[in-house]
């Protein structure tokens, strides 16, 4: 579950962006309707929410990994 504070990446979906953009929860609430709802703030201020699945966290690459 995502939490205040948490790096994600906000869905095409919302932003009418080509690719995922990166944005911090600001709120999570559980919404008796909807599930669990997210709000996330961008670097230039918009605000996004929606249900969960429209925001992921965002992959680390592993600088360790073995090359087979």
């Amino acid at each position: 579950m995502l939490q205040i504070g948490d790096s994600v990446l906000i869905s095409p979906y919302l932003t009418m962006c080509e690719t995922w953009i990166n944005g911090v929860v600001i709120d999570v609430e559980n919404n008796p309707f909807r599930g669990i709802v997210i709000s996330a703030q961008t670097t230039d201020g918009n605000v996004f929410f929606s249900v969960e699945d429209d925001f992921k966290l965002p992959v680390e690459k592993d600088s360790k990994q073995s090359e087979t």
